[in-house]
């Protein structure tokens, strides 16, 4: 959709008429995170058990001394050569914020179900530096809603996104939210998949800034156009 050129005063004007609508927008955002910070929380009771660089950790050890801790569920399967290209484009988000997070109390960490080796080879390659780990052998991504079953995956049937959604892959991604208490329990808080993981990705978000958006609608599907960052031409 094409723009109309106007006058600088004419623009500020339909400029300050829309920031009211950014406000209205931001103060109910504010009120969404408030009232997400008040949802009730499930006590962890399964001894699920991970792979990193050190050996074998505990999901309360993945927490690396802090109380808060945020999972994002990347996709890369135990048969994938490398990891998911939209999860990878989403990742690139990630480096640089772990110090920040470190600061409210807060880890961040990616979990898969690949082996870790396969994880460990695809994040050198990819450059990034926070901590993944591989859930390989665990109930854990199939417990969250983020790893499927080959009959979950041919039934049809809404398996994803607190089943509202039919997943036909073997992964898909997601952030799910952990809190420890400081006698150790671990805390299930939040989960959020789909359009939910739109907020984590600051790239698409500085896009929407712009005179052309995402630029997606003409796309065979929305993310089309995504490569991992050391395969685009140029």
């Amino acid at each position: 959709m094409s723009q109309e050129v106007v006058s600088q005063e004419q623009w500020l004007a339909a400029r300050k008429a829309f920031m009211v609508k950014e406000k209205e927008f931001t103060r109910l955002r504010d009120e969404l995170s408030a009232a997400r910070r008040q949802l009730p929380k499930v006590k962890i009771e399964k001894d699920y058990r991970f792979k990193g660089p050190d050996g074998e950790s505990t999901l309360a050890d993945l927490f690396d001394g802090k109380s808060q801790l945020v999972i994002y569920h990347f996709m890369l399967g135990p048969d994938w050569e490398e990891g998911c290209p939209s999860c990878s484009f989403w990742a690139d988000n990630y480096n640089g914020t772990q110090i920040h997070l470190a600061h409210r109390d807060i880890k961040l960490a990616a979990v898969s179900r690949g082996p870790l080796e396969k994880i460990l080879a695809y994040k050198n390659r990819m450059g990034w530096n926070f901590d993944w780990y591989s859930s390989a052998g665990s109930d854990f991504n199939f417990d969250f809603a983020v790893s499927f079953t080959e009959e979950q995956q041919q039934s049809g049937e809404p398996n994803y996104n607190f089943g509202t959604i039919p997943f036909s892959m073997d992964e898909g991604p997601g952030f799910s939210v952990f809190e420890k208490a400081q006698d150790g329990t671990v805390y299930y808080t939040y989960s959020t998949y789909a359009r939910g993981l739109d907020i984590f990705n600051s790239a698409y978000h500085i896009m929407d800034m712009t005179p052309r958006g995402r630029d997606e609608e003409e796309l065979p599907f929305t993310m089309a156009w995504v490569r991992r960052h050391d395969q685009y031409e140029n």
